[in-house]
């Protein structure tokens, strides 16, 4: 199965603004940008030249606010609107708005609300693909994930995985049959895991529950593997590790 590329529209009067979401979408193989307007006004001659699934659209801008541009689009993309100025967001679910982010955006944030979007109707003919490679957590560890590694799309199958180490830029994934190394964010990839099942350990690791085999206050055994636990982690692990024990 190919992987699903969905295309992005940055609308936005403001370039730092524009910088921060271009980031953010490099940073996720499934988005493409294909454009990022100025203003408002730009917009309606760039949807009849350009495909586009998913519009990041600020709010107050001039000439044509972004609630005024939607209510004027017959077929709209999907929209997430991006400001700082929190009192419209009623107003913008009221346009069917998928997400409403507020300036400064968090990546964790920016990826729920790509989550959100396409598993809203985007493209209602991949949905189920969707479905199973970028939200995991709906339904459990027999979906996976699909990572760039060696010019080529490696299928991972969340059961397999052990755990999950950062290489800066890059992750390696370490599963029961080897490691795929692929250039993504612990940030993201933690957001796309079914929290039941994962827990991030330390800021380079990222463990699967179920491979744990033993741990202390300071590290944690996989098989022959020992990782560390990070001071700031603890707290979230001790009680994520817990809540499983409690609940069998």
């Amino acid at each position: 199965m190919n992987l699903p590329i969905f295309n992005c529209l940055i609308v936005d009067d403001e370039p730092p603004a524009r910088e921060v979401l271009k980031r953010y979408i490099a940073k996720m193989p499934i988005l493409h940008l294909v454009g990022e307007c100025g203003n408002a006004l730009q917009v309606i001659p760039f949807l009849h030249q350009h495909p586009v699934d998913i519009i990041f659209l600020d709010i107050r801008m001039p000439q044509l606010t972004g609630l005024e541009l939607v209510s004027t689009l017959t077929r709209a993309p999907k929209i997430i609107f991006t400001t700082v100025f929190a009192e419209h967001a009623l107003e913008s679910y009221e346009l069917d708005a998928v997400d409403y982010l507020l300036k400064p955006i968090k990546f964790e944030r920016f990826v729920k609300a790509i989550n959100k979007a396409i598993t809203t109707g985007v493209l209602p003919a991949i949905n189920q693909s969707v479905e199973k490679i970028i939200r995991p957590q709906a339904a459990g560890r027999d979906n996976f994930l699909y990572f760039r590694s060696d010019r080529k799309m490696v299928k991972v199958y969340l059961r397999d995985i052990r755990y999950i180490e950062s290489l800066k830029d890059y992750v390696k994934i370490v599963t029961a049959q080897g490691q795929v190394i692929t250039k993504y964010s612990m940030v993201a990839l933690e957001a796309m895991l079914p929290s039941s099942n994962f827990v991030r350990i330390h800021r380079s690791y990222i463990i699967a529950i179920d491979q744990l085999r033993s741990y202390t206050t300071n590290h944690i055994q996989l098989g022959t593997t020992e990782l560390p636990i990070g001071k700031l982690y603890q707290r979230e692990v001790f009680d994520t590790l817990k809540k499983r024990n409690d609940s069998r």
